[in-house]
């Protein structure tokens, strides 16, 4: 039988070893039940995890489990997103070196070391939070497979005409000197001036208002709403530019903000998207100033060699020394930045990979009408993000540790040379091609950039199911049964793996998608690495406070809505824990000497609770297959502490303990109710709590079940509800509520002995509520309880 007390902290390492030893969790193949598959984030090799991921990747594993129950062969791998910039990050930190300055072979190599001993330490953490992942499939985005796999997809998407190499204005960042896709950016404000400059038009000032008057060099022209009648007249004439004295033309164009600074806006090379798209409508020419790393460019006069910010002061400041600053006026301006550093975001002209998805928008928009989101709402975020895309998606990314591209261009006469499949994973720089260019030139420069690290996660699917493969799987698991993000990622992780899943097989990567919230340090911010505002580390937590007890905080929130995190929540958890503890003690104190046979006999009373456990697993279940776990929790919560604990052990107690006096057949029916009815709560439960729901089964159930984990059951759920048997069961619980209630008021024991209780209720329950007389009058010790007939029920005690 169960000890006293519960012990976490030996009872977690031991299961989860059996677990292990007996490959509990394992996916079968060959198993015939239909294939439930989980597409799961992979945490990025970036530091230290956080309680916010906690929260996230249990409430995942959770529905796992709950599957796999509900008679699923349930395929959960896990990944790690270790070829990306954060990581690179983590590694110039943690070695206090720059990739820059080594070779890239030696830096990768120093990477491939550092990942490594974070990707032990986090798949310890999961591992210790009882995760029910197979292990054994596993995949790292930097490993030979995700690496090859990747380079596949580059490879079919160039045959299809989806991928191309082009000469362009770039999203740019020049903190992390790399390209970034639209989906990068971060909207920030910033403080900056509004700078009203005296531009010339036939010696008359015309005014123009710039946050950005460091561009003044490679301004193009000068925009005019033609509705605006006070300045249309300049539109066909020329301006002056302050300080360089060269001459743009004065334009006309609808998309002029009239109400903005003075109505008339500059076009340079490039203040903003605005710029770049006046720059490809009227077919500009591109005059540099700022350089990749954010410098001013040599030739620019007066600023050159600056930082941005620099230069602008200086500019200002030249401005105002020769009279052509009319005002400067402080602002807080909204700009765009790279959401890994915050940096403000440049654009600048570079030869780039990019996938065409601006062609399909209207596809990929359909697309989510063909998956299940949940929460719903968050199918708008996708929709919204889909129909605002202006660029398409630049791929590659000047950086050292990723995937290479599987490219190199022939120096004589330009063409592309793309690796064979054959030859995957490849790294150009290290390896020529297997064959010369089709001009005959032997003379090939390999491609440096690396993939973007979302276009080697967004083939998640694809590198689960080893698509292309000798084991490929993948249309065996494609459509995947769920995907779990968070919702910040829609624009990116969602909607890439839509799009290249469809570009590759030409269907939706998984059926639903789950939307998590975050976990806030403070109202509105959420907890993050970066930030630093976690002061709570997950394997300290779990060793103090139980793998169990945080697994059954995570799951108490609403699906898709923040939440926050303290200490003092734990509590809760605890007292739970301590409950269940103690309530399946004394529940299987009752069953040392029950034989296990089914009785044909069973009072209305043990019905009850047996019904009401089926009702609420139906609910429970109906929540969970629509993802939202914390109702489920509550719903079984419910059912534990007030149905179970409160009032049919407090009913049924003096039945058990009496035998004697109340019969043998009545306690065996409460017997058989209590085994039944507990290991369906503990079933219940071990998708929250696996590792202490596996204890108690360990300790008694195991001898009678046919199988040696209570995570290898199955949910078992009568689709018909005794809506009868429920009815009765409010009843009995008002009665014994109404009792103690009456205690309470009059200051008596809960032992103390009432006269009378009198009960009308019903015709048609009258006769089955006498059945439960013995076990009412035992629990509210009450010397008689009389039953009338009435329409309505009431209950009145003397």
């Amino acid at each position: 039988m169960l000890d006293k007390k519960y012990n976490p902290t030996e009872t977690e390492p031991r299961i989860r070893k059996f677990w292990e030893e007996n490959k509990i969790y394992e996916f079968n193949l060959d198993a015939s039940n239909d294939i439930y598959s989980i597409d799961t984030p992979p945490p990025t090799i970036s530091g230290k995890l956080h309680i916010g991921h906690i929260f996230s990747y249990t409430q995942a594993e959770m529905i796992a489990r709950y599957k796999r129950m509900r008679g699923y062969n349930v395929f959960y791998p896990f990944g790690f997103d270790n070829n990306g910039l954060p990581t690179e990050r983590l590694v110039e930190n943690e070695l206090n070196i720059k990739a820059k300055d080594l070779p890239r072979s030696e830096f990768n190599d120093r990477c491939l070391e550092i990942i490594g001993k974070y990707e032990n330490e986090f798949k310890e953490l999961w591992s210790s939070l009882g995760f029910s992942c197979d292990w054994t499939r596993s995949y790292k985005t930097i490993s030979p497979l995700s690496q090859r796999i990747s380079q596949k997809s580059f490879i079919d998407l160039y045959k299809k005409g989806k991928v191309y190499l082009e000469e362009s204005p770039v999203l740019y960042c020049t903190n992390c000197q790399t390209s970034i896709a639209q989906a990068e950016l971060e909207s920030k404000d910033v403080k900056s001036t509004f700078n009203h400059i005296k531009f010339f038009v036939d010696n008359e000032i015309l005014e123009i208002a710039t946050t950005r008057p460091e561009l003044l060099n490679s301004c193009q022209a000068i925009f005019i709403n033609p509705k605006d009648k006070k300045n249309n007249h300049f539109i066909g004439k020329k301006a002056v530019v302050p300080l360089y004295n060269f001459e743009v033309p004065i334009m006309s164009d609808e998309n002029v903000d009239m109400d903005k600074g003075s109505g008339m806006v500059m076009c340079c090379t490039f203040g903003d998207t605005t710029d770049l798209e006046w720059y490809k409508k009227y077919n500009f020419s591109y005059k540099k100033t700022i350089n990749s790393k954010g410098i001013i460019d040599d030739n620019v006069e007066y600023i050159s060699g600056l930082t941005i910010k620099q230069a602008r002061k200086k500019i200002i400041s030249l401005l105002e020394e020769n009279g052509l600053l009319i005002k400067s006026i402080s602002i807080n301006h909204n700009v765009s930045v790279h959401e890994r550093c915050s940096t403000e975001v440049e654009i600048l002209p570079s030869k780039q990979w990019y996938i065409d998805i601006l062609s399909s928008q209207e596809k990929l928009l359909s697309l989510a009408d063909e998956i299940n989101w949940y929460p719903s709402h968050m199918k708008t975020r996708y929709i919204t993000w889909v129909k605002n895309l202006k660029w398409n998606w630049c791929i590659s990314r000047q950086r050292y540790f990723g995937v290479p591209f599987p490219v190199w261009y022939c120096a004589d006469c330009g063409r592309v040379i793309i690796a064979d499949e054959k030859e995957l994973p490849i790294n150009p720089i290290e390896s020529p091609p297997s064959h010369p260019c089709t001009c005959g030139s032997t003379h090939l420069i390999p491609e440096t950039a690396v993939l973007d690290t979302w276009a080697t996660s967004s083939v998640s699917p694809l590198i689960n199911g080893h698509w292309k493969e000798k084991d490929d799987i993948t249309d065996r698991i494609i459509p995947m049964g769920m995907r779990t993000q968070a919702h910040e990622i829609i624009r990116t992780w969602a909607f890439y793996t839509i799009a290249k899943t469809y570009f590759h097989l030409g269907r939706i990567p998984w059926k639903d998608i789950m939307i998590c919230g975050f976990v806030l340090a403070r109202k509105g911010e959420k907890i993050s690495k970066s930030k630093k505002n976690s002061k709570t580390e997950p394997t300290q937590l779990i060793m103090t406070h139980s793998a169990d007890s945080i697994r059954y905080w995570t799951a108490s929130a609403k699906l898709g809505t923040d939440t926050t995190f303290s200490i003092d929540d734990l509590k809760i958890s605890k007292r739970f824990i301590t409950k269940l503890w103690n309530a399946s003690k004394f529940s299987l104190m009752h069953l040392e000497n029950y034989n296990h046979q089914k009785s044909d006999y069973i009072l209305p009373q043990d019905q009850w609770i047996m019904d009401k456990l089926n009702s609420t697993l139906q609910t429970a279940s109906n929540y969970l297959d629509n993802y939202e776990i914390g109702l489920a929790r509550n719903t079984i919560d419910n059912f534990f502490w007030n149905d179970y604990c409160d009032n049919y052990l407090e009913l049924v107690k003096d039945r058990l303990y009496k035998p004697e006096i109340h019969g043998h057949d009545n306690r065996k029916s409460a017997q058989f109710t209590i085994y039944t009815t507990l290991l369906g709560l503990l079933k219940a439960y071990s998708i929250f709590t696996p590792f202490i729901t596996e204890e108690i089964y360990k300790n008694y159930y195991q001898e009678y079940e046919k199988e040696i984990s209570i995570h290898l059951l199955k949910w078992e759920i009568k689709k018909s509800i005794n809506k009868k048997s429920l009815e009765l069961g409010t009843y009995i619980k008002q009665i014994l509520s109404e009792a103690r209630k009456y205690k309470t008021e009059h200051s008596l024991s809960m032992k103390h002995e009432l006269t009378k209780i009198i009960i009308t209720l019903p015709t048609p329950y009258q006769q089955t509520l006498t059945k439960v007389l013995p076990d009412l009058q035992a629990a509210t010790h009450s010397k008689s309880i009389i039953i009338n007939t009435s329409e309505t029920f009431t209950i009145q005690i003397i």
